[in-house]
């Protein structure tokens, strides 16, 4: 390859925008305008909500909604995700920034600054050391329970916000709750019920109306999309006009600073940093989970690739570039990015522009941010949310495997019994103690040949051809020290039920691997059956195993045993006697 394009190569790997700019058209470009447009109507409300669900100032949101998305452009292998304040991490803000051993250090602000610097770091640091595929090691079980807990805890979050009522510290006293609804705000409670009425109006039924009138479906999501921007503009409005805040004590935003803050990273003390570093972990690991789950889900509608570990780089620049710009830790947005898509987006220019309109937005109309309700978030917010809550999910899955779906209600009751990370790890262990369960005690079947054919079944489910003396065992996984002691008792319990077998046949057509352990006792068992007069044999063994067994003494300590190349192959030779 010469070297220009060796560089070139390069080049892209790192700036995937290189490689698409090269071939930009102005039709994708218009594309990208449009859905830069409805995105940029999302950001905001969804900004300053979630930074207010992560007890943080509204401008955390706006600010980690503007810098952060354009380095992600740069770096990110997905041409349509969204990144920016998300609902999950934010929750998982909330819960570190009220930590007892975090609150009491004092500055929320700053501790929020120094989870997006170290989420960023740690995805660095994972980037550098290729963990990429890390995504493969928390299953959709446990992600859909965390996902599911989470959204409860936002959802309890976000009920008092609508009701106009403080956050309750009641726990179990029924007589203090009696008292802590007294505090509801009528008109707040009106706000939020008229907000959440709108955002559900502008859902499926405005679309379905729009449909039936004929027009263009790219028009349709636009107006379908504007819902959350119109309903904080009518709510503040409304708080506005009739000074609902000092007449009906409507809780509000307050002021939004204009223009931006200065870039730095004096986040000091260092003690914050070590408080931190559990929670920025987990924030960072859902994090990233999170957005390739969301970018393969865009990227496969459109036979598009994305690199795992390249999207580590990407969202690890993304988060310092929040924390250095004083914004919160960031994401790939679920609703954002299938806004992003739905509305024709063709690339990450779509993200560069709806974040310059948020520039401009921040920079000279925050004054209008003051009086939007808070009302009118949390109903955003709980709009978003409740879709999130896939209680159905448990019962199929514990339908399908019992193992994942113990998993899966585990960690959904984790997070709301002990909180996000304990709930989280809880379910990791218990998906890796059922993987190795299953591991552990794998399928063996005992065959043998449909008649008239070469093919051999399981004798529990099949009417198949057997004979007395020769016994035929197909083990479905890869023989290692964690399984073979079961392989073991099994073959031993089968000899005492046969007590005139001459021939054991081990099958290997799903063994990919059998690790040291495992052949010493397979070893030590093929001395065990000569001495009692029986001989050992295996058949249809890959070529890597084989490979691995011909570097051992095995295949020779197995005579007069042999390695057939088929199953029909030692039953022809075998099956006489």
């Amino acid at each position: 390859m010469p070297h220009s394009q060796s560089n070139n190569s390069r080049l892209t790997q790192l700036f995937p925008i290189a490689g698409w700019l090269k071939s930009y058209t102005r039709q994708e470009f218009n594309s990208d305008v449009f859905a830069g447009i409805i995105t940029a109507i999302l950001l905001v409300p969804q900004g300053i909500a979630y930074a207010i669900l992560a007890g943080l100032p509204p401008q955390l949101g706006l600010y980690a909604s503007i810098l952060p998305p354009v380095l992600y452009a740069l770096l990110g292998t997905s041409r349509t995700l969204s990144v920016g304040p998300v609902s999950i991490a934010a929750i998982m803000i909330a819960s570190a920034l009220t930590a007892p051993e975090i609150s009491a250090l004092g500055n929320p602000v700053q501790s929020a600054l120094i989870l997006s610097a170290e989420s960023g770091i740690i995805m660095l640091l994972m980037a550098l050391l290729r963990m990429g595929g890390l995504v493969n090691f928390i299953s959709h079980p446990v992600l859909t329970g965390f996902t599911s807990g989470a959204a409860l805890l936002i959802i309890g979050s976000q009920l008092p916000q609508l009701l106009g009522l403080k956050t309750p510290s009641c726990g179990v006293d029924v007589i203090c709750y009696s008292h802590y609804f007294s505090g509801l705000v009528p008109v707040t409670l009106l706000i939020g019920l008229a907000a959440i009425g709108l955002l559900v109006f502008f859902g499926k039924p405005l679309v379905f109306i729009l449909k039936n009138t004929g027009m263009q479906p790219y028009l349709i999501t636009a107006i379908s999309k504007c819902g959350p921007l119109l309903t904080i503009m009518l709510a503040t409005l409304a708080v506005g006009y009739f000074d609902l805040t000092g007449q009906q004590n409507v809780a509000v935003v307050g002021q939004v600073p204009s223009g931006f803050p200065a870039l730095n990273m004096d986040f000091s003390p260092i003690e914050k940093w070590y408080a931190l570093l559990p929670y920025s972990g987990f924030i960072a690991l859902i994090a990233y989970v999170e957005s390739v789950a969301i970018a393969k889900v865009t990227a496969n509608f459109r036979n598009e690739k994305i690199i795992p570990n390249q999207e580590l780089i990407a969202l690890g620049v993304a988060n310092l570039a929040a924390a250095v710009s004083g914004g919160m830790p960031v994401a790939g947005g679920f609703s954002r990015t299938m806004v992003n898509f739905a509305a024709g987006a063709r690339t990450q220019m779509a993200m560069l522009i709806a974040a310059g309109l948020l520039a401009l937005a921040v920079i000279f109309f925050s004054p209008l941010f003051e009086n939007i309700p808070k009302a009118a978030l949390a109903a955003i917010i709980l709009v978003a949310i409740i879709p999130l809550v896939k209680l159905s999910d448990i019962a199929h899955t514990w339908r399908y495997d019992r193992g994942d779906g113990i998993a899966e209600t585990a960690t959904l009751l984790g997070v709301l019994v002990y909180g996000i990370e304990e709930g989280i790890t809880l379910g990791i262990i218990l998906t890796l103690i059922s993987h190795l369960r299953k591991t552990s005690q794998p399928h063996i079947a005992v065959v043998g040949r449909i008649p008239g054919t070469e093919h051999y079944r399981n004798i529990k489910r099949h009417s198949v051809e057997t004979w007395p003396h020769l016994l035929l065992l197909r083990v479905d996984e890869s023989i290692t020290f964690a399984n073979i002691n079961y392989i073991e008792e099994f073959i031993n319990a089968e000899l005492r039920r046969q007590p005139n077998l001459k021939h054991i046949v081990l099958i290997f057509t799903s063994i990919s691997d059998i690790d040291t352990t495992a052949l010493e006792v397979l070893e030590n068992l093929n001395h065990t059956l000569q001495a009692s007069k029986m001989t050992l044999h295996i058949s249809e063994a890959k070529g890597p195993v084989l490979d691995k067994l011909e570097k051992t003494d095995f295949l020779r300590q197995l005579k007069p045993g042999k390695a057939f190349f088929h199953t029909e192959d030692a039953v022809r030779e075998l099956a006489k006697g």
